[in-house]
């Protein structure tokens, strides 16, 4: 269906004037204006999703607004800072019309409310190829106070938020498989992948607790990599203790390899973060405040890289430690 002729201009008028905060000013200038509190320092991140790679065509365009924010939202979460603002820009096929792109600005709409931020502006292109949608977050934090990959030390202990694998789960369930599991834990696993929960309020909980932290966004194993190669340490986790669904678990009954699996799978969007040994009591007031759970799973260890043991402490070989861009 092409473009029932609004254009950019009329787009930007009509759907995304709306959600333009003041440092947006209408969206009618050519850059916004953004204050910094005293003592604060913003913090900025940028991811982009592309149709058929982290969405499907025929998501809801609402779902895959909101699923582009949240993804942009854990960035922060995982620095310990709170969100703001955000830019956005689009790189849409000419037969994207108009109602998608209203449904998909009035899902931004939404999230826009549930977590207090605003649009600062942007820009819409047109492309030959699969849609492009890229979304630059702008969170604040006292400064220095930010948690960074590389604060992890040798006996930290490794926690994670939430469970593993669910996001993996449902994009299968989406392409046609676990038909005959309950429809309820079927629906669970396929909001999981299309509408990610950010850590908003957990991230800044743990500044001054969490010494490093990032999202599991590639996968379990292999973000869990990135946090021991800026720290030059190493780290093991154990399987059994990697928090799983009740799903998650019904489907690893009957397939035994698969929980090694779900530790390499991406699109997560837990927080995965290194602690003191004995900041244990507080991480875990912290999960019954928030009610989230927070599993701790290994241990920061001399050395590099990343071991998967079993129950028995015998190392689970992985054919890949999680999700490659190239």
């Amino acid at each position: 269906m092409k473009d029932g002729g609004l254009g950019e201009f009329g787009r930007i008028r009509r759907f995304f004037a709306p959600l333009a905060g003041s440092g947006g000013l209408d969206l009618r200038d050519d850059a916004a204006l953004l204050a910094c509190n005293p003592g604060k320092q913003l913090v900025v991140t940028v991811d982009a999703i592309v149709s058929g790679v982290h969405y499907l065509p025929d998501d809801p365009p609402g779902l895959v607004a909101r699923k582009l924010l949240r993804v942009n939202l854990s960035d922060l979460a995982a620095m310990g800072a709170r969100a703001r603002h955000y830019l956005l820009t689009t790189a849409l096929p000419t037969t994207v019309a108009d109602d998608w792109v209203e449904a998909f600005a009035a899902g931004l709409g939404e999230d826009q409310r549930r977590y207090k931020i605003d649009l600062l502006g942007g820009d819409s292109v047109a492309t030959d190829g699969p849609a492009v949608l890229s979304l630059t977050a702008i969170g604040e934090i006292a400064a220095g106070a930010e948690i960074r990959r590389s604060g992890a030390r040798s006996g930290d202990q490794i926690w994670v938020s939430g469970t593993i694998g669910d996001a993996m789960l449902g994009l299968q369930a989406l392409r046609g498989s676990h038909k005959s599991m309950p429809a309820e834990q079927r629906a669970t696993l396929i909001r999981r992948f299309q509408l990610p929960e950010p850590r908003v309020e957990l991230g800044p909980r743990l500044v001054g607790i969490a010494r490093a932290m990032l999202d599991v966004s590639d996968g379990l194993v292999a973000d869990l990599g990135h946090i021991c190669e800026a720290s030059q340490t190493g780290a093991t986790i154990g399987l059994p203790q990697v928090p799983l669904s009740r799903a998650a678990q019904q489907l690893g009954a009957a397939d035994p390899a698969l929980p090694a699996r779900l530790v390499t799978a991406g699109d997560d969007y837990e927080l995965l973060f290194t602690a003191p040994s004995d900041s244990a009591d507080r991480i875990r007031q912290l999960s019954q405040e928030l009610r989230l759970p927070l599993t701790a799973i290994g241990t920061i260890e001399k050395g590099a890289g990343v071991r998967l043991v079993d129950g028995e402490g015998k190392e689970v070989p992985l054919t890949n430690t999680g999700y490659r861009h190239f």
